[in-house]
């Protein structure tokens, strides 16, 4: 998935809560209309119904047809769809007028200034809706554009600190442990070459092990004994799809925030479940013992960044929970399994 690509502005009228929504606006139109039409006090609840009953296949029967068509919208520009939709909201209002009229549930005035009446109030109101939906689209594609450009930020810098510490761990072991340097240099490449990939990347928790594995040998040259990880993630499948580069900042955080800090060094622990369909990953490490002045930021732009872009990839599907855990600092993400 690309988060700010060019997508249709319809939303997925094939969801629950989709039609949940759709649902509940028809009945509340109706209940306008019927109060508009000022019925008589013993007719309100009769007029009420078949009002109801009348705009509710309309609403019903559109979104079933919005759900069905939803890929040939979706490659229309947004024009094309917005005049595409309006016009079926028109068709399928005159389809179920001239059923209710042979079904005799229509009594009134003629047909012909009926329908115009119908065809109106359906145009009116669905020219509304659809410009609320791309008005709501727009802005859904400003927060996206906002989340890259953020998220292009963090990628764009690795700390200073870290790259100069890394270049000066491999100077050293070139004259002690070519081998160990060569490898050192091959995971900065590797971490260099994430960090500098398309935003929009998608890629593999087992291949965000891999980058984390990387970044933690590297810490590791330079911190010895300091720096203990425990790894749990033997539960998760490999090839579950996310954003790419989501758990390397939150590790580099880990390490400079917790640490770094700390005289005698610490534990980072990197855990994970999958439970009916969810994804569920941990992060949590140990903190300064004592507690260190709050000198060091900076970790905000990161978790920003990470819940931005789970949002942007799964919706409210996905999340993320910041908090301490048993004395431990612990950022928690979950997603579901095979969205994208």
């Amino acid at each position: 998935m690309t988060p700010i690509e060019r997508r249709a502005f319809l939303p997925n009228f094939c969801a629950i809560r989709m039609v949940f929504a759709v649902v509940v606006s028809a009945e509340l139109l109706a209940i306008v209309l019927t109060l508009a039409a000022f019925p008589a006090t013993d007719q309100f609840w009769a007029e009420l119904s078949l009002r109801s009953l009348y705009i509710q296949w309309v609403a019903l029967s559109v979104s079933a047809i919005y759900c069905s068509l939803r890929l040939p919208l979706g490659r229309l520009s947004h024009a094309t769809a917005g005049t595409v939709a309006w016009v079926l909201i028109l068709l399928v209002t005159a389809a179920v007028f001239f059923a209710a009229e042979a079904l005799g549930l229509r009594s009134g005035s003629g047909a012909l200034p009926a329908l115009l009446h119908h065809l109106a109030i359906a145009g009116i109101v669905g020219a509304v809706l659809l410009r609320y939906l791309y008005e709501q689209h727009r802005e859904r594609q400003r927060e996206l554009a906002e989340a890259q450009s953020r998220l292009q930020a963090l990628q764009a810098r690795i700390r200073p600190h870290f790259l100069f510490n890394s270049m000066n761990t491999i100077a050293s072991l070139t004259r002690v442990d070519a081998d160990l340097a060569e490898q050192v240099v091959q995971d900065l490449s590797d971490l260099f070459r994430a960090t500098l990939s398309d935003v929009a990347t998608v890629s593999t928790l087992q291949r965000e092990f891999e980058l984390a594995r990387g970044y933690l040998r590297i810490e590791t040259q330079r911190l010895g004994d300091r720096l203990r990880v425990n790894w749990d993630v033997d539960d998760l499948p490999g090839d579950t799809r996310l954003p790419g580069l989501l758990l390397q900042p939150l590790l580099e955080n880990a390490v400079y925030h917790g640490i770094e800090p700390a005289t005698a060094g610490g534990e980072i622990t990197v855990s994970g479940r999958c439970r009916d369909g969810v994804v569920s990953l941990a992060v949590r490490n140990t903190l300064p013992d004592p507690p260190q002045p709050p000198h060091r930021r900076g970790n905000r732009m990161a978790q920003d960044n990470v819940r931005e872009r789970l949002d942007a990839a799964f919706g409210d599907a996905a999340g993320m929970v910041v908090g301490q855990v048993d004395g431990c600092y612990q950022v928690r993400l979950h997603f579901p399994l095979g969205a994208i």
